[in-house]
């Protein structure tokens, strides 16, 4: 009788699979609150424009987000961040910012976001 091959992973496939998915974890539920926070200013930057197209001076604009920036928990980005243009009747309102997130030790993630109430 001849020996069969046995197929499978083997311990160290199973550990360095593990150690990967493990590091896959760890980026993900450290960039959570930077992606929440951004869906905040993207939801945050929409409402602004609707205000803009409906007569809203650029300063109330800003005082806009200053106000909706405390109730939603916003830090990353000011009032004097915002770029308000006007682009024949409609109003856009943009943001570029950067979120650096801590990994492990001094290792960490780079963000970089773009918010904006133009479609695309």
């Amino acid at each position: 009788m001849g020996f069969r091959h046995q197929r499978g992973v083997s311990l160290v496939g199973v550990l360095l699979i593990g150690a990967i998915g493990v590091c896959v974890l760890l980026m993900a539920f450290r960039s959570v609150p930077a992606v929440t926070e951004y869906m905040a200013i993207q939801r945050t930057v929409g409402v602004l424009a609707a205000e803009g197209d409906n007569g809203a001076s650029v300063a109330e604009l800003r005082q806009g987000f200053g106000r909706r920036s405390e109730v939603d928990d916003i830090s990353s980005v000011t009032a004097a961040d915002l770029e308000i243009t006007k682009e024949g009747n409609q109003t856009v309102v943009e943001v570029h910012y950067e979120r650096v997130v801590p990994m492990v030790a001094n290792v960490s993630l780079l963000i970089d976001f773009h918010a904006s109430s133009k479609a695309r």
